[in-house]
């Protein structure tokens, strides 16, 4: 599961690539449409001249020259177009209290469940009076807290962050990574965890998204290393991933080599070795819908690795315990299983079904092996379940969650008794439950208090038919008393793909909206991974537009029930979810009345250009394959923005360090979208400084953006 989670979280990814602009005499230079409103925007160039031809069709492409971020006029361009909207954000009338109501709700106290590594115990802090999280331990339960790791110390300006931190099984050093400007881009260190020192020697660049497997004497760990250099390009780096082995103290430029780069940079690759040692696996990922599962026996002294699967269009992910291994897969089962195998031959053939598919319709969604047992995260119609499982496949019990929420596994050891999970909800912010594993009795160990009182609100579980007549579950949260004529606006946040699901779990964010009298909705469009492999491949390559289809639907379905009304609509997305948002501005423009665009890809036919871009294709398709191009370019919202179109209003939200999802995308649709809309409706691009995919990891950050944000929503739709 670690790998699934992994690749989750580095969805969508993409460096910048440069492109130079078009500037002959055919170049058009304008400063938007005839809506008198554009004059506040820069002059933004167009070049009507730049026309490709791709697979017989012509496509255009006049902002070109806004996809090379290192060009001087590039850079003023943003700079002009950022002080444009922060200077519309700020004159909003209810921004500044917005801003200090976000303070109220971000500025708190709170603690992570402890991870034990040998006697000692690592977990997180975030204190009300600092900006980011601080990493702590302590020896033995009931030992002196202590600092381990504190961003906020690094750097004056906060833009060294701390990405993850990986201790050894006996909890003596400490692998952890660093960033700046929270970038996916990280650099590895090690610490001695008791004298605090620092290794200069074991400093390892190049650990985008790897994370460590320590040896058990914590002697060295194997990575997978990502190399960059101008010798490299860009689009093709994922391929030149490897597999190295670190032992600490020596030169990471000797590390071992062990697996060769795959030269495919449309795949991932992982490692993990298994807690005792013995057992060396390696991951090869083809993209969301398959994996090879490959291993060694170090303890029988194998030289090469063999397969444990490959070939089959499933995901696999392997848990080593004693002398089996546990593989949760979707092989055969839509909504996963668990096969066991003897460790001694691992083939394929010889796979017995430990716990088949879930007769209630429930998807297994993780699992792990904590307390002598195996724990299952399970989603059943959205909602969160977790059980208990021993070795030979029969239930011990359900864990009791406190009500209709979400919860994401457990933290504990498979030796220990003591495991810790989460509970939240729209409506209950996280609580931290500690439990035994044997008994079953559970106590609150930690909860965070947020200023809110959820009493007036009420949340509501909705199904509605989408254009082909599926079935879409939507969750809504809104005042109990608030009236069904329409008056309300509503905003709707969705995402729609890679298989992520849009848990009902508990978003501070919403609150200040809430209060003012707003509606928040959240469709689990097709694509994510709420019902299984068939609802993520329902909306994938070339049923992606089954996705857009849900979520406008899901915008009538609350107009047709009198939830809300046209115009008093604003739909939210980031990543993924800013295609999502992109394609149901232009597709349906009439329906909205706001739209918050967050680092989004937006230009389909390009995407593949650009940083890891092809690591998506299995997701989105190649738009060099003409079928795949069709589709792709059927939807691709930069090239659906219409000329002499009343747009409804748009914020742009970017960031200038996203080294995940290029910033040309969000910089290209501005510039399009100031040229078309005839309407009196703001395009505002509003640029992060100092931020990553995720944004900034500073509090006071996310403060801003959010007032932005919402100060953005209620002015457009009224509220």
């Amino acid at each position: 599961m670690r790998f699934r989670i992994l690749l989750i979280a580095a969805v969508a990814t993409a460096v910048a690539c440069s492109a130079t602009p078009n500037t002959d005499e055919k170049a058009v230079t304008e400063s938007g449409s005839g809506a008198e409103e554009t004059s506040m925007y820069p002059e933004t160039k167009r070049d009507d001249s730049i026309v490709d031809t791709m697979h017989g069709v012509q496509v255009k492409d006049p902002y070109r020259w806004l996809e090379d971020v290192e060009k001087p006029e590039v850079q003023a361009w943003m700079d002009g177009q950022d002080k444009v909207a922060r200077d519309y954000l700020k004159a909003l009338p209810k921004r500044d209290q917005l801003a200090e109501r976000f303070a109220e709700l971000y500025y708190i106290d709170s603690v992570s469940a402890p991870v034990r590594r040998g006697e000692t115990y690592f977990y997180t802090r975030r204190h009300a009076d600092k900006e980011k999280r601080i990493h702590y331990y302590k020896v033995g339960q009931d030992g002196e807290e202590q600092v381990l790791l504190d961003p906020n110390a690094m750097s004056e300006d906060g833009s060294i962050s701390v990405g993850w931190v990986k201790p050894t099984w006996d909890g003596k050093k400490v692998a952890y990574a660093l960033k700046e400007n929270n970038a996916d881009e990280s650099v590895l260190y090690v610490m001695d965890v008791a004298t605090k020192k620092v290794s200069d020697i074991d400093v390892i660049p190049g650990v985008k998204y790897s994370r460590p497997s320590w040896t058990p004497d914590g002697s060295g760990f194997y990575y997978v290393f990502l190399p960059s250099g101008p010798d490299i390009p860009v689009s093709e780096r994922p391929g030149y991933a490897e597999i190295r082995f670190h032992k600490l103290g020596e030169d990471p430029k000797k590390d071992v080599l062990v697996r060769e780069k795959t030269g495919d940079p449309k795949v991932f690759v992982g490692v993990d070795l298994s807690r005792d040692g013995r057992f060396l696996f390696t991951y090869t990922w083809h993209g969301w819908n398959a994996s090879d599962v490959y291993y060694k026996d170090l303890e029988r002294g194998d030289k090469e690795f063999k397969p444990i699967v490959e070939g089959v269009p499933s995901i696999y992910s392997v848990e080593a315990y004693k002398d089996s291994f546990y593989i949760m897969t979707n092989e055969g089962a839509d909504r996963y299983r668990i096969m066991k195998v003897d460790a001694k031959s691992p083939e394929r053939k010889n796979w017995k079904e430990l716990i088949g598919e879930l007769e209630d319709g429930s998807v297994i969604d993780g699992m792990q092996i904590v307390g002598g047992r195996i724990v299952l995260t399970l989603i059943q119609d959205v909602k969160s379940d977790l059980r208990l499982f021993d070795f030979s496949g029969k239930l011990v019990r359900d864990i009791e969650l406190p009500g209709v929420g979400a919860s994401f596994g457990m933290t504990g050891n498979p030796e220990d008794d003591d495991a810790y999970f989460s509970f939240q909800s729209f409506t209950n912010p996280p609580k931290i439950y500690k439990t035994s594993i044997a008994s079953g009795t559970t106590e609150v160990w930690a909860e965070v208090k947020v200023p809110v009182n959820p009493d007036p609100y009420t949340v509501e579980q909705v199904f509605f038919e989408s254009k082909d007549g599926t079935k879409i579950p939507m969750f809504l949260v809104y005042r109990k008393d608030m009236p069904r004529d329409g008056s309300t606006p509503f905003v709707i946040n969705g995402y729609g793909g890679f298989l992520v699901t849009m848990h009902p779990y508990f978003r501070a964010s919403i609150y200040p909206w809430l209060e003012a009298g707003g509606g928040f909705a959240i469709p689990n469009l097709r694509g994510g991974g709420e019902y299984g492999e068939k609802w993520h491949k329902d909306g994938m390559l070339h049923k992606k537009q089954n996705v857009f289809d849900d979520f406008i639907g899901a915008a009538e379905f609350l107009v047709k029930e009198g939830y809300t009304s046209k115009g008093k609509i604003g739909i939210t997305g980031g990543s993924n979810g800013g295609l999502l948002v992109g394609a149901a501005m232009t597709q349906r423009p009439d329906l909205y009345g706001a739209v918050v665009c967050a680092v989004p890809l937006l230009d389909m036919v390009r995407y593949t250009l650009f940083g890891s871009g092809k690591t998506w294709i299995s997701e989105y398709g190649d738009p060099e394959k003409a079928d795949d191009f069709a589709v792709l370019h059927a939807y691709s919202p930069y090239h659906h923005v219409k000329p002499n179109t009343d747009y409804p209003a748009m914020l742009m939200m970017s960031a200038d360090s996203d080294d995940r999802v290029d910033p040309m995308h969000a910089r290209k649709m501005i510039g399009a979208l100031q040229h078309a809309n005839t309407s009196k409706n703001p395009q505002l691009l509003r640029i992060e400084r100092n931020a990553g995919h995720g944004g900034a990891d500073l509090i006071r950050q996310y403060v801003e953006s959010d007032a932005d944000r919402y100060a953005f929503l209620m002015n457009e739709l009224g509220l």
